[in-house]
């Protein structure tokens, strides 16, 4: 005899208060603190020259944290700028009721985009003259000004207007009416490298390009532009690198791209990867783990399986090469990591159990996991790691 999902339903035991909700714990999920951002913020901005605003960078979900969370305690850090990628993560912002200044630093060249941009009070970044002729354009027909940002390109080769031909078509963007630049900026591309403050670096010969272009417009004539270059590492760099306006991503998530795994940074994470034990089994020497059974045990190995995996943004390639904290001691995880699961060896804890809690990234105690460490273990970058993380994961607040 079949019975009906709705017959069923009427016949659950209603003492387990079922409310419909799981619980984002019940699996696996990432911790955010809010205080973290908040004082990170305040930590570097304390590190700036006077007058040097804040762009918190809220890009891909607050690279992986939340970007509304991100964001409201960027703000109460002190920010007064945010930068996101996308128009859609602008208007996302927008919707929440945040209200400082947001620019797109992606590219917008479709009429269409620009025109919503525009609506959402949000300011694209700009790299050549048509994109300005059509802000220009729209900002006459609703007889306003349209806000943006102009780029320069000094040897990132990606956006941004060349150098050759930035001093003339700046002084073309002048005389049109209906935009208002709020900005110029250009990137960093190798301000991470040990060399950069070497007077000859890369990073220094782009400084010295973009100062040499601020100068041959005459902008320190030209009222309410904020100049801006230094991503984390560039404002970690020096003042030199400040301007008006820094635009800091990974420093205020907790991690200072400056400094190798076994420097202790100042900054506090902000990010916790937790994930819960679903089942404990016991093999003997000489068995094999996950697929391609590249691990093998060579004891009788108490293993607990955790529900999470490459589909949840645990790159693959980190199989065998990272380890988990329970309690403040580490737990190396064994085997392939699987789609949705992996294994970790806890032959040497009596307290591990179904249920219990294992931090793969973060702090408990003197034991830390950093996305730096992960990074190093798969020859990727800390960036990578944390944008990695999938939305099926719950972001947690905490604090």
């Amino acid at each position: 005899m079949q019975i009906s999902f709705n017959n069923r339903k009427n016949n659950v035991d209603t003492n387990l208060n079922f409310q419909g909700e799981i619980d984002p714990t019940q699996r696996a999920w990432i911790e955010v603190s809010r205080k973290a951002i908040e004082a990170n913020v305040r930590k570097l901005r304390s590190k700036l020259k006077n007058n040097c605003e804040f762009m918190a960078v809220v890009k891909a979900d607050g690279y992986g944290h939340d970007a509304k969370v991100v964001s409201e305690n960027a703000i109460r850090g002190g920010a007064s700028q945010l930068g996101v990628a996308t128009l859609k993560e602008g208007i996302k912002l927008r919707s929440s009721s945040i209200n400082v200044p947001i620019l797109v630093l992606g590219n917008l060249y479709a009429k269409k985009d620009l025109l919503i941009c525009f609506r959402n009070d949000l300011m694209p970044t700009v790299s050549s003259i048509r994109e300005c002729l059509i802000c220009n354009e729209i900002g006459k027909i609703n007889n306003m000004k349209f806000s943006l940002h102009l780029k320069i390109d000094t040897g990132m080769s990606r956006l941004g207007f060349e150098c050759d031909e930035f001093v003339q078509q700046f002084n073309n963007i002048k005389s049109l009416k209906n935009i208002d630049v709020k900005g110029i900026y250009s990137h960093l591309a190798c301000a991470d490298e040990k060399n950069a403050l070497n007077p000859k670096s890369r990073t220094q010969l782009q400084r010295e390009k973009f100062q040499e272009l601020l100068k041959l417009v005459s902008i320190d004539n030209t009222k309410n532009i904020k100049i801006h270059l230094a991503n984390s590492a560039g404002m970690i760099l020096g003042k030199n690198f400040h301007f008006d306006m820094v635009r800091v991503g990974l420093a205020m998530y907790g991690y200072d791209p400056l400094i190798n795994t076994t420097e202790k940074s100042l900054l506090k994470p902000a990010l916790f990867l937790k994930a819960k034990v679903t089942f404990v089994r016991t093999i003997e020497k000489g068995v094999g783990v996950s697929y391609g059974n590249k691990f093998v045990s060579d004891r009788k190995t108490k293993l607990a399986v955790l529900s999470i995996g490459y589909a949840d943004g645990i790159i693959r390639s980190l199989s065998g090469k990272i380890s988990l904290i329970h309690n403040k001691k580490l737990y190396p995880q064994v085997g392939s990591i699987t789609m949705d699961q992996m294994m970790v060896d806890i032959t040497d804890s009596e307290d591990i159990k179904v249920g219990s809690t294992m931090l793969l990234l973060g702090s408990d105690g003197e034991q830390t996991i950093s996305p730096i460490d992960w990074a190093h273990k798969c020859d990727s970058i800390p960036w990578e790691i944390l944008c990695s993380f999938k939305n099926r994961l719950p972001r947690v607040q905490v604090d």
